[in-house]
């Protein structure tokens, strides 16, 4: 594998539905020989993923509305314009805080995540087959956690 130059335009880019919300891939782990990725959400309110560790490091960037995440026990609501890094290891998850839709970057490194969101685009069609994404995530190495 190698390293390439990356162009996405506006509305381009591989764009899945996870847990609620539109994931756009801006920059896949094959384009940074999997140094890392980078990938657009568009996280309505109330959407998002239940607390949850990986061994992967990852890194957020609200753009738009605001976020309210849990990070290691704590809740933090984190607005347009703010960051929060998470390392490998640390539980947490986050859900959509603002009457519009949120946006936010999320970086990953190394670059692990894109196999769960498409693993569960591709399986979890509807709330019955919610009961599945534990078992997609251990598969993808992510382990959701109680609270």
């Amino acid at each position: 594998m190698s390293k390439q130059s990356v162009v996405v335009k506006q509305e381009e880019g591989e764009t899945l539905s996870v847990l609620g919300a539109k994931v756009r891939f801006l920059c896949t782990g094959d384009q940074t020989d999997h140094a890392w990725s980078m990938m657009e959400v568009v996280l309505p309110k109330h959407a998002g993923p239940p607390p949850h560790d990986h061994a992967w490091d990852e890194a957020y960037y609200v753009t738009h509305g605001q976020v309210r995440f849990l990070l290691e026990g704590q809740e933090r609501v984190i607005r347009a314009g703010e960051f929060l890094y998470a390392p490998g290891g640390t539980l947490h998850g986050f859900q959509g805080n603002s009457d519009d839709p949120a946006r936010m970057l999320i970086m990953d490194a190394p670059a692990h995540a894109e196999a769960f969101f498409r693993d569960v685009d591709r399986e979890v069609k509807g709330p019955d087959d919610r009961a599945r994404i534990p078992d997609i995530g251990r598969r993808n190495q992510i382990f959701f956690r109680p609270a």
